[in-house]
């Protein structure tokens, strides 16, 4: 496969885009954050579309806080009060969300660029060193993200890293999905179903009470497909908090590849099925998204103008001993697998 120049940061790295392709899907990652800035795919009348959002060039990828399409870590989603303690240590980490650390710190994976391992028609492996130090986060640890597509439009990300000390590790991807096409509008019509019967509440900073909640008879209850824009506005506190949906569902069978959650678009057709082996799936509308970034079809992004699903370990889950663990220790291996599913009714 031969890299195609996509530009340049601020202090002057170059940046390569890869693009895969197979059957009824064709992806662009580049390696700047391993970013999946493109999936392109039919829809029910066999048209073609971009379903992800993300802007134009490099710069727009610098300057937003976003994270469209990136490979976040060390740690996704929130670390309250930017502290954790870790076999008898405490370990502190820039404050990058309110109080709080979020998707990795101030300069997290997706701002780093990843060494291409392997790559070909239809797959790509990026690799990346995280010193020991970086943002705050203890041991070297050696990642490894595998992006493949199948013959049935899936796009599978394979996971995997190794540390020297013990560490954290909550690996995840931003992909902002639009099954109608990217800058084509809101995906309050989406139709979305996920696989949980229970959501983690948050504090009006967003960081999880430790409460595991019922999502029966609430704005969360995603067990029967249902529009996003149908309970949004709820007077609910917690769609408050996130200015929509911004929460961590916690998804049945964890440890196994399994379905998670899927969207389904009336005006185009096209569905999405994701699966994951991850204990968690952060449900996102958009929120933040306020106009100022201006995307790769030349529109700018409101909130609401994409939904995603990223599957991961829990928020928190270093200062919550009631939660999965998130700690990584020399000789094991994290592993996580999340396959997106991509087809047309």
């Amino acid at each position: 496969m031969a890299a195609q120049t996509f530009g340049e940061t601020k202090d002057g790295s170059p940046v390569s885009r890869y693009r895969l392709a197979r059957s009824r899907l064709r992806v662009d990652i580049l390696d700047y954050g391993g970013v999946i800035s493109r999936i392109d795919t039919p829809d029910r009348e066999g048209n073609w579309a971009n379903v992800v959002l993300g802007p134009r060039d490099v710069a727009g990828y610098e300057a937003s806080d976003a994270h469209f399409g990136a490979i976040i870590g060390r740690y996704a989603n929130r670390i309250a009060g930017g502290r954790f303690h870790l076999d008898g240590r405490e370990y502190r980490l820039p404050l990058n969300a309110g109080g709080n650390t979020m998707h990795g710190g101030t300069r997290g994976f997706d701002r780093r660029i990843w060494q291409v391992i392997r790559a070909d028609d239809a797959s790509l492996v990026l690799g990346y060193r995280s010193v020991d130090g970086e943002e705050g986060f203890p041991g070297n640890l050696d990642v490894e993200v595998a992006y493949t597509l199948s013959d049935d439009a899936t796009l599978r990300i394979d996971y995997s890293a190794r540390t020297d000390r013990p560490t954290i590790v909550n690996l995840t991807n931003h992909s902002y999905f639009n099954l109608s096409g990217e800058g084509s509008g809101d995906v309050m019509r989406h139709r979305v179903a996920i696989a949980a019967d229970h959501y983690l509440p948050t504090d009006a900073g967003q960081i999880p009470t430790g409460e595991i909640r019922p999502v029966a008879g609430t704005a969360f209850d995603f067990r029967a497909p249902e529009a996003l824009g149908t309970r949004i506005r709820d007077a609910d506190p917690q769609l408050v908090f996130g200015h929509g949906y911004d929460h961590t569902f916690v998804l049945r069978d964890p440890g196994r590849l399994r379905h998670a959650a899927c969207a389904f678009d009336p005006s185009s057709g096209r569905r999405l099925d994701v699966a994951t082996t991850q204990p968690g799936m952060q449900l996102y509308t958009a929120n933040m998204l306020d106009g100022t970034v201006t995307g790769s079809g030349g529109r700018p992004y409101r909130a609401g103008d994409a939904v995603c699903f990223e599957a991961q370990g829990f928020p928190d889950a270093p200062n919550r001993p009631d939660f999965p663990s998130t700690t990584l220790r020399p000789g094991a291996v994290f592993m996580a697998t999340t396959t997106y599913r991509f087809s047309a009714d």
